[in-house]
This record gives C-alpha cells, sequence and structure tokens, in this order.
C-alpha cells in the first residue's frame, strides 16, 4: 500500500517562464533516463523480484517509491516554467481571443507546442523532442546482478544529462530541481554500486559517473555540503532491511559514508497552480464554480495530526 503526503520533495525556487527550459526537463522526465523510467524500472524489478533477498530488493523499491516524488517534482517544475508564459492579463470569465488577439502566440516559438495545445502550460509524458514515454524503456530482467547493473547505468546516465541541461540553462526555477535531481542520482548511484560491491564488485576509481566535481554547481554544492548525496530514506511505515546494504564506506572509497534516514525528508508545502483562463484551464464556468464552492464546504474533510517528520 501507498500512502502520500501533499508536500514537494523539494522547493520550486521562483524566476521568470521559460517554455524552453521547461521542455528541457521534459527529458528528466519523459527521455529514456528520466524520472518516469527510473520509477517504473525499480518498482518491477521488486514487483518481479524472487527468492530471499530481502534487503537488495528493499534498498530497489524503497528508491522507486522515492522516484514518485521525483516525477512530480519535475513535472510541476516544468508547470511552473510554462505558467504564465503568454501573459494573459484577461479576465477570469473573458473570451482569452476576444477580438481577435491570441494569447498564446508564445507555442507558435516554443520547442514543444504541445505544452499548450494538448496540455495547459503544463508538463507532458514525452521527452525533449515530443517522443512519448514508453514501457520499453524499462529493465526488469529478475537476475538480482544484472538489474542492479542496469540500475547503476540508469542512474548515471541520468545524472549526466541532468548535467547537461544545467549547462544550458540559467533559469533559476530549472537550475534549482536540476541541481536536486544531480544530487539524488548522485545517492542512488552509490546505493545501487554499493549493493553490487556487496556481491564482490570492485569499482576501483570510476565512481562516480560522470567522475567530476559537482560542488562547482552552486546549487549542488549547497546540497552535497548536507550530505545529500549519502543519506536514502526507506519510505517504510513497517519495516526496511535497506540499511543492511546502504551504510559504510560509500564505493567511491573517498573516506564518504552512507547513512540510512528513519525519518523522510521534511518536503515543502505545495501550492495550488493559478487558473489560466487563456488555456480554459479549469474552464469552470460562474455556475460550475459555485457548485466548486459549495463542494469546499461540505463534510468529510481529513486531516491527519502530523503531516511531517522532521529529521
Amino acid at each position: 500500500m501507498y500512502f502520500h503526503v501533499q508536500r514537494l520533495i523539494n522547493d520550486i525556487v521562483p524566476d521568470e517562464p521559460d517554455p524552453q527550459a521547461a521542455n528541457l526537463l521534459q527529458e528528466g522526465l519523459g527521455g529514456q533516463f528520466g524520472e518516469m523510467r527510473t520509477m517504473m524500472q525499480y518498482f518491477f524489478q521488486t514487483f518481479n523480484a524472487r527468492g530471499n533477498a530481502k534487503p537488495f530488493k528493499d534498498l530497489i523499491h524503497g528508491i522507486g517509491i522515492e522516484e514518485i516524488s521525483h516525477v512530480e517534482l519535475i513535472a510541476t517544475t516544468i508547470t511552473h516554467l510554462l505558467d504564465g508564459s503568454p501573459r494573459y492579463k484577461g479576465g477570469k470569465f473573458d473570451a482569452p481571443a476576444a477580438g481577435g488577439s491570441t494569447p498564446l502566440e508564445v507555442a507558435r516559438e516554443a520547442q514543444n507546442p504541445h505544452h499548450f495545445i494538448a496540455s495547459n502550460q503544463g508538463a507532458m509524458p514525452v521527452d525533449a523532442v515530443g517522443n512519448p514515454w514508453s514501457g520499453s524503456y524499462v529493465y526488469a530482467s529478475g537476475n538480482l546482478v544484472l538489474d542492479l547493473l542496469y540500475n547503476v547505468m540508469l542512474e548515471s546516465t541520468g545524472r549526466l544529462q541532468k548535467c547537461r541541461i544545467y549547462e544550458m540553462t540559467e533559469n533559476k526555477t530549472a537550475r534549482a530541481t536540476i541541481s536536486y535531481l544531480i544530487v539524488r542520482d548522485h545517492a542512488h548511484e552509490l546505493a545501487f554500486a554499493k549493493a553490487l560491491e556487496v556481491l564482490g564488485v570492485n569499482w576501483g576509481k570510476v565512481l562516480p559517473i560522470p567522475n567530476f566535481d559537482a560542488s562547482q554547481y552552486p546549487e549542488v554544492k549547497k546540497l552535497m555540503d548536507d550530505g545529500l548525496h549519502l543519506r536514502q530514506h526507506h519510505w517504510r511505515l513497517d519495516s526496511s532491511e535497506m540499511g543492511k546494504i546502504f551504510q559504510g564506506e560509500a564505493p567511491t572509497h573517498n573516506g564518504d559514508q552512507l547513512k540510512m534516514d528513519d525519518a523522510p525528508p521534511e518536503g515543502v508545502p505545495f501550492t495550488d497552480l493559478p487558473e489560466r483562463p487563456e488555456s480554459y484551464s479549469p474552464g469552470l464556468t460562474p455556475e460550475l464554480m459555485a457548485l466548486v464552492e459549495e463542494a469546499g464546504k461540505m463534510s468529510g474533510a481529513f486531516k491527519s495530526a502530523q503531516t511531517t517528520n522532521k529529521r
């Protein structure tokens, strides 16, 4: 079973809308080495796991659960980068193109106009050139060593591509999320490499991949200084044996120590996106809006006594 706390795993740093940066991040969401693949690959590997290798299964499964929050984070970031791009100033119930105006004309220059045609200035399950995400990306052979090797390759390639995307944009919104994911990809790369090290692999000096000092990126340095690349939460309410693997010296053998966190990340508040009349989203007439507001007054709400866990 899965439970949900409606908080983002990392903050969305405000900056100007940037459809081009949004499209770059689509590769990190729906690309062959993006967050949708990591989430699905780790889930199917654990769904299909056989035999008694619980510490390894718990490690893969825990990271897979975290990837759900990464899909949410990068999709929300893309939406923020697209939100308000047309600079529409009309009223809530106005006809956006009244008088022949073109409030969505920015889509003509966007790298992916589907963000404005098929979506409401929001993220889509596609890569940076518009190819739809495919289940054929998922590798789940059932062979533990092979699956772990593929996971190291997946996290390493994802980190490599995000480093390249970081170098393509100065947008603060994009860079904050890219930096967070670079650091977490680093942690997951170390996690799967550590699992293989337990099984006898000697990594020598090849890790991390790409092997460079990522702290040269200011946003990344702040997160690494906090040790975010060396921590992993298990995302379990019952029990986990992940810590039998994710502990001790990192497979980089540079003195870094891995630590499993019992407390989940605190997260940040989730803010509803504003309405976008020019995209007819949510597209409610005054009459329908009145019904929505009435529904909000009904009884039946649930509020947890504790919605966050502080480290």
